[in-house]
């Protein structure tokens, strides 16, 4: 019994030994000698490699060596006139599951009447998932609460726009319809 065991455990190391031989024997040539090993010749590199890096000063990182220029082209602004983002300050990524935990976290405030701590959950939501049918009707519904008649109605109208919308389009349709008679809106 105990021999059964050691062959079992020599056998997996049997054939990584081998397998290791193999691997450090000399390469054969054409008529299948074998040929000694040749000192390995340096591995070719760009032409951006050969180039000596500046020296570094005192404080300064050798990462700055590695970075990468993300500036624009010098004609990008003509080719694109309509491309101006200097008003935009922060960007969020696009992550549809972290706006669903917020609708949730949100509509747990919501039925405790926790107006504030609802619309601030919905808002982050629509952050991270712009144009979200479900955050959008509920930021109405938040607003709508908080007595914010004018925010309610045009959040109502833009969870009417949504193509994902019927899920709550008559209850939309009858709160924007009570906020516009509430405070007509005075046509131009």
């Amino acid at each position: 019994m105990k021999c059964g065991f050691q062959a079992v455990l020599l056998v997996p190391a049997t054939a990584t030994l081998c397998s290791l031989l193999l691997a450090q024997s000399p390469p054969q040539n054409r008529s299948g000698d074998r040929q000694r090993p040749q000192v390995s010749d340096p591995l070719p590199r760009s032409a951006e490699d050969q180039q000596a890096s500046p020296p570094l000063g005192d404080n300064e990182s050798s990462s700055k060596q590695t970075q990468i220029d993300i500036s624009p082209p010098k004609d990008d602004a003509a080719k694109h006139p309509d491309s101006d983002i200097s008003e935009v300050t922060e960007m969020h990524t696009w992550n549809p599951h972290r706006a669903q935990k917020d609708v949730e976290v949100g509509e747990f405030y919501l039925k405790r009447k926790n107006y504030r701590a609802a619309e601030d959950r919905f808002r982050e939501a629509l952050i991270y998932k712009p144009g979200d049918a479900i955050a959008t009707y509920r930021m109405a519904e938040v607003l709508d609460a908080q007595g914010r008649s004018a925010e309610a109605a045009k959040e109502y109208a833009e969870y009417l726009k949504i193509p994902s919308s019927e899920k709550f389009a008559p209850e939309a349709k009858k709160a924007l319809a009570r906020l516009e008679q509430k405070n007509p809106v005075p046509k131009p």
